[in-house]
């Protein structure tokens, strides 16, 4: 089997956040594809079926659990499959084109809602402003772009605050440069993912919050991790495309 290391949301090697892209030729086991995700320790790893008709049958796995909606490891697929692509996954079909360089992705937008969560112990030197809760993750809203750069979250805290329908929390704030509209970190440690590089699926909830906020539908994103990366999103009804840069680093055989 081919395997595949992409760094998505970045057009530069090192950056951005890597997948793991492994290529079958029919439906594998759940239990291996864990382990190999497991094995490769990345946020996340794509397991698509190459040889289907129609729609390619996507999953994805971090180190401990399979998820719903992965971003980047969806765009480090199409990546590697090129041209435009249809998956199957557990969020219905995701369509995908590639040109220019960039790789788009039309996903489910995930709207949020105000929710009576207290995540300050969390987020040591964060003056909350609004909490609210999509389908996947808690979305907390920080008075500036500084305080989402240098936090130090207590994940434990985190952690503590997980629960079997909150996979983690991404921290935003205004955009403080020119061309950002706005910034934002994601934590999901009780899924095996302490800090998350770059989340295409939190894009899914941070458009519609934004672009309500903003009074724009298209808008321009940075992840300030330190490996850092940038998400375009399009804001269009109850879908969002997301589009991202992407960059191999690695492809080899898989032998287990």
């Amino acid at each position: 089997m081919r395997m595949y290391l992409v760094d998505s949301f970045t057009d530069r090697a090192f950056a951005g956040n890597p997948a793991g892209v492994v290529l079958l030729d029919s439906p594998a086991d759940e239990a291996w594809m864990q382990s190999v995700a497991a094995e490769l320790k990345h946020s996340e790893t794509a397991f698509v079926v190459t040889t289907a008709e129609g729609a390619k049958p996507l999953r994805w796995f971090t180190p401990v659990a399979e998820v719903a909606l992965c971003g980047h490891a969806t765009l480090a697929t199409a990546h590697v499959l090129g041209g435009d692509q249809v998956f199957s996954t557990l969020s219905g079909d995701l369509r995908c084109t590639s040109a220019d360089g960039w790789v788009r992705m039309d996903f489910p937008a995930d709207p949020s809602e105000a929710v009576a969560v207290d995540p300050a112990a969390a987020l040591p030197g964060v003056t909350v402003e609004h909490v609210a809760k999509g389908k996947f993750d808690l979305l907390v809203v920080a008075e500036n772009a500084a305080q989402v750069r240098g936090l130090r979250p207590d994940l434990d805290a985190i952690r503590a605050i997980s629960s079997s329908d909150v996979r983690g929390m991404t921290v935003t704030a205004p955009g403080d440069r020119d061309g950002i509209d706005f910034v934002s970190r994601f934590f999901a440690p009780a899924k095996g993912v302490d800090e998350d590089p770059v989340t295409g699926s939190a894009h899914c909830t941070l458009a519609p919050y934004w672009a309500a906020r903003l009074g724009r539908d298209e808008l321009v994103g940075e992840q300030a991790s330190p490996r850092g990366g940038v998400v375009r999103v399009a804001l269009d009804g109850d879908r969002v495309t997301l589009a991202g840069q992407a960059v191999t680093v690695f492809s080899g055989e898989l032998s287990a």
